[in-house]
Order: C-alpha cells, then sequence, then structure tokens
C-alpha cells in the first residue's frame, strides 16, 4: 500500500468510526437521565419515609388532602418534602392538582 492510498483509508476508517460512536453517545445519555430520574424517585421515596417515620404516623392522602376536594394541590404538597419535591413529574396534567391516579402513574413509571 502506498502512501498516497494509506491518507485516504485513514479518513474513511475515521469518519466511520465517529458516526459509528455517535448513537452509541445518545443511548448512553438517554440511560444516564433515566438513571437520573430513578435515582430521584428513590431519594423521594426515603424522604417520605423519613418524614413518616419522623412525625411519628404515616400520612394518608386524606390527611395531605387539606381541602378535601380529592386532589392535592402544589400547596398542599408542601406540607410533605418527598411529594413536593416530586410534584411537578407526578402532576402528568400539568394543572397544579396532583390526582392519586397521576400519584399512582408515576411511581409506577419510576419503579420499571
Amino acid at each position: 500500500m502506498t502512501v498516497r492510498n494509506r491518507n485516504p483509508l485513514f479518513a474513511l476508517v475515521a469518519a466511520v468510526g465517529a458516526a459509528l460512536a455517535m448513537p452509541a453517545m445518545a443511548q448512553d445519555t438517554r440511560a444516564e437521565q433515566e438513571r437520573q430520574a430513578q435515582e430521584q424517585a428513590a431519594q423521594a421515596r426515603q424522604d417520605t419515609a423519613a418524614d413518616a417515620s419522623a412525625s411519628g404516623n404515616d400520612q394518608s392522602w386524606a390527611s395531605l388532602d387539606a381541602d378535601g376536594d380529592g386532589s392535592i394541590s402544589r400547596t398542599e404538597a408542601q406540607a410533605h418534602a418527598g411529594l413536593a419535591r416530586i410534584f411537578d413529574a407526578a402532576d402528568a396534567d400539568k394543572d397544579g392538582k396532583l390526582t392519586p391516579d397521576e400519584y399512582r402513574a408515576y411511581t409506577a413509571s419510576q419503579q420499571k
């Protein structure tokens, strides 16, 4: 192989290698984002458990729902540190109220 043929060959190998590496990097970023979301959910569950044990009782949905409308507003969620931390992520329709169904769907998605 001559020097003349070798340089284009090296350029081709480098270009193919770079093209193949890009999807792998994108997958790594997605996996990292999913891992971070799972860690945040796990931290929120730990905070929830710590808050419940520190207060001496488990807080029920009804005890957090101060106005009794069946859903928890952002203001009501502030009484529970773990719920306040995940409120925006769990509020699927972004209406400022967290329903039991939205909360169940969020916790189920975080356990996958």
